[in-house]
């Protein structure tokens, strides 16, 4: 019997929990649980990345998320959102940024789904406009003059 939805949620939480008080080894036991139990949802890999990240092993939650394949769609844009946050961290930032460029450019005119979201705001950018080229630097205001008193 597989466990219900509200059971998932709870062990999420708990993953989270263990992560955030740096139990990695506990937070990690939970997140493979969870992806084995649903091996077609993100969650349980980000979990796993978050709690490597947190650990300041951001190399190996590279490793982790990059070994990953889920079916294009939400799920596959948000692993890939992390997977960019993971690379970012390990200092890959070239790699960071071209694969956040590529899944913007991936979603196209479509609905943008939560991970793109996510990608176009990692980039600077406003998910409902078109990428920037590269090497291009988003808009930013003028830091407004504060008068002397």
């Amino acid at each position: 019997m597989l466990p219900e939805s509200s059971d998932i949620q709870l062990l999420t939480q708990a993953g989270f929990l263990a992560a955030g008080r740096g139990n990695t080894a506990a937070a990690l036991r939970i997140f493979e649980a969870l992806a084995v139990l649903r091996p077609d949802q993100a969650f349980g890999y980000i979990g796993m990345g978050s709690a490597l990240m947190n650990a300041g092993r951001a190399g190996e939650a590279v490793q982790r998320l990059q070994a990953v394949s889920l079916p294009p769609g939400a799920e596959a844009d948000m692993l890939d959102s992390f997977k960019a946050v993971a690379l970012q961290l390990a200092g890959r930032h070239s790699e960071s940024r071209s694969l956040l460029r590529q899944l913007v450019l991936r979603a196209g005119q479509a609905a943008p789904s939560p991970g793109v979201r996510l990608a176009a705001r990692l980039l600077g950018e406003a998910s409902d406009k078109p990428p920037l080229p590269a090497g291009a630097a988003p808009w930013r205001p003028a830091p407004r003059a504060v008068p002397f008193s």
